[in-house]
């Protein structure tokens, strides 16, 4: 057991770490592969893992089901996903990459828009309903379980009437795309807490950011 103090995420806080230093976590990102689909709203999962990656100059590469990057923090491997399965089949990926790397469920963090939220808001809970998204879905009826780690990014409800499929596998808008950066960089400072300090921690450090 050992303890950080201050800092291992940009941000101050007291996290202890208890049981086995070289455990595993799986990070997925939710999104549709595809330029046609590269800057949607819809794909602000694979964003955040992007953005996690290329801070820890990690490369993804092609591998079945998904593209995969690791991250190695404090002796803790980060095994970052983006299913190649589409949205709408997010489970089969999650699936294969829990059962091939043997990881507990209890260490998987699904990085997924959320229309509920304002633009670049954060909401991390333990467990919860689909809410509507079929990434969720899709990985609740695959995995049998509403009880795994979910990180919801706002992308807002500004969309009239009929409008919401449209609006979500639309472009950002002008603003959106110049505020995304700084909420990128506040984004994936909870992945590593995650699998630091834990869900609780996390969830008290980022829900509302």
């Amino acid at each position: 057991m050992f303890t950080f103090l201050k800092n291992i995420f940009g941000i101050g806080f007291k996290a202890t770490i208890v049981g086995d230093p070289m455990k595993k976590f799986l990070i997925t990102g939710l999104g549709n592969i595809g330029p046609k689909y590269e800057n949607t709203r819809h794909n602000i999962g694979f964003k955040v893992v992007e953005h996690y990656a290329a801070a820890n100059q990690a490369t993804f590469e092609a591998a079945k089901l998904g593209d995969i990057a690791k991250v190695s923090v404090k002796g803790r491997t980060l095994i970052l996903l983006k299913p190649s399965t589409y949205m709408n089949l997010s489970g089969k990926s999650v699936r294969y990459w829990l059962e091939k790397e043997k990881i507990p469920i209890e260490n998987l963090l699904v990085v997924t828009d959320d229309l509920n939220l304002p633009f670049g808001q954060l909401r991390i809970k333990k467990k919860g309903s689909d809410g509507g998204h079929n990434g969720l879905k899709d990985i609740q009826a695959t995995l049998g379980t509403t009880t795994y780690t979910r990180f919801r990014f706002g992308i807002s409800d500004a969309f009239s009437k009929g409008r919401q499929v449209d609006y979500v596998i639309g472009d950002w808008d002008e603003q959106e795309n110049a505020a995304l950066p700084e909420r990128l960089d506040i984004a994936i400072k909870a992945i590593p807490s995650f699998a630091l300090a834990g869900t609780d921690i996390t969830m008290n450090q980022f829900n509302g950011k």
